[in-house]
């Protein structure tokens, strides 16, 4: 017993040894696992890269709200005295829901815009504006979604005109940024240090993408061109065809040189774009056969929407944070303590992709019936879409002829 007790001070105190490592492991674990985690990046100190999507979910609530005030909330909007200069149109009620939802995003985003434009540095306290104060960010958008609800019928009816210009600004910054990246990922793939190695990538994912966008026009003149009476639906899809063939012609000639990748990639999604436009096209369309089994309310157009919906906000999303893009001076160097992306513009694109989310779920035109889970449908909006194919199509071969002719222009000026 006696030689049992003068051992347990040393047992004991290796105990304790024991518990104060585990102790300290723990705390280490426990540190490490907080300066990983996503939580985190919340609450120790600001993260801009959080903070992005943050803002894209605020941007997707926000759609959610339009969506249940157009379809669901005529009964409530009917209440409100100051909307009965709607013209007692019953649908307009859900149109004007809409473009309220749509200026009070728009008011939230414009003014980030204005509060944190030509952040460049870290340490700028727009930086913990723009990447912090979530309650009060949080009590302001719900105070700019409140407030269009008391603005005179009359003024939302001139938002919502000039909310189409809002709509027009944002498809031009997007496909700006879709053909810079295209352009961006072609010259890289070319340049001296990976032409050798990517050039089994290349050729694939060129010809993948040239067999997509053939496969997809044949399938568009299947499906929405089955009669010759079909005249503008063969002329969008005969269009887009035409359009392909000439990017290619033009990037593989021997002055531009410029490869197959980037016509491919072009043409698949300019293919895109006009199967966007066609499907755009009214229900009440007889070429258009996939669009009639749509009008009801079935679990494929709700995937649609929802689909259609995510699509909206990844896009505005992508746009915001491809600034560089839009950079007319390249700086020469990046300091370490410089903004990722630019605060001001990010918010700029949201603020337009505010306007652009009301365009679609009003069809371009607050006159016009939208049926339930339907989405940028009317005829008003296939045009929109028909327009910016040409433009970026347009766009793309201006890119390619551009440096040939300033290039011809100073000669003749020297």
């Amino acid at each position: 017993m006696t030689n049992r007790a003068m051992e347990d001070p040393t047992s004991s105190n290796d105990n304790n040894n024991n518990n104060n490592i585990s102790r300290k492991s723990c705390r280490e674990r426990y540190e490490i696992f907080m300066e990983d985690s996503w939580c985190a990046h919340f609450f120790l100190g600001p993260n801009p890269f959080m903070a992005r999507y943050v803002y894209a979910l605020i941007f997707l609530v926000t759609n959610l709200l339009a969506w249940m005030i157009r379809d669901y909330g005529h009964s409530a909007l009917s209440e409100l005295r100051h909307l009965k200069g709607c013209y007692g149109v019953h649908y307009c009620l859900g149109a004007e829901g809409v473009l309220r939802i749509s200026l009070g995003c728009f008011l939230f985003f414009f003014v980030m815009f204005l509060s944190t434009v030509h952040t460049k540095r870290i340490g700028d306290f727009r930086n913990s504006w723009h990447s912090e104060w979530w309650p009060a960010k949080i009590i302001l958008w719900i105070g700019f979604m409140t407030i269009p609800f008391f603005i005179p019928s009359a003024f939302i009816q001139l938002y919502g005109k000039v909310a189409h210009f809002g709509a027009g600004a944002f498809l031009l910054i997007q496909l700006v940024s879709v053909i810079s990246f295209i352009t961006w990922l072609n010259d890289c793939c070319r340049s001296e240090k990976n032409a050798k190695r990517c050039q089994i990538q290349v050729t694939v994912v060129s010809t993948a993408a040239y067999m997509a966008s053939l496969i997809g026009i044949i399938i568009m003149y299947v499906w929405y061109a089955p009669k010759p009476t079909c005249s503008i639906n063969i002329l969008f899809i005969t269009l887009t065809l035409a359009l392909l063939q000439l990017m290619t012609f033009i990037s593989m000639h021997s002055k531009v040189n410029a490869g197959y990748l980037a016509p491919g990639l072009m043409g698949l999604y300019i293919v895109f774009l006009c199967w966007s436009a066609i499907r755009s096209e009214p229900h009440t369309e007889i070429c258009n056969k996939k669009a009639e089994a749509a009008t009801s309310a079935d679990w494929l157009t709700i995937t649609s929407f929802v689909i259609a919906v995510l699509v909206i906000v990844m896009a505005t999303f992508s746009t915001g944070i491809d600034s560089k893009c839009f950079q007319f001076r390249k700086p020469e160097s990046e300091s370490e303590d410089a903004v990722p992306y630019g605060f001001g513009f990010f918010h700029f694109v949201f603020a337009m992709g505010a306007m652009y989310f009301a365009m679609l779920f009003i069809g371009w035109n607050a006159r016009q019936t939208m049926q339930k889970w339907t989405i940028d449908v009317g005829w008003a909006s296939t045009w929109v879409r028909i327009a910016n194919q040409w433009l970026a199509a347009l766009v793309y071969i201006w890119m390619l002829v551009a440096p040939l002719v300033w290039k011809k222009v100073r000669v003749e000026s020297t």
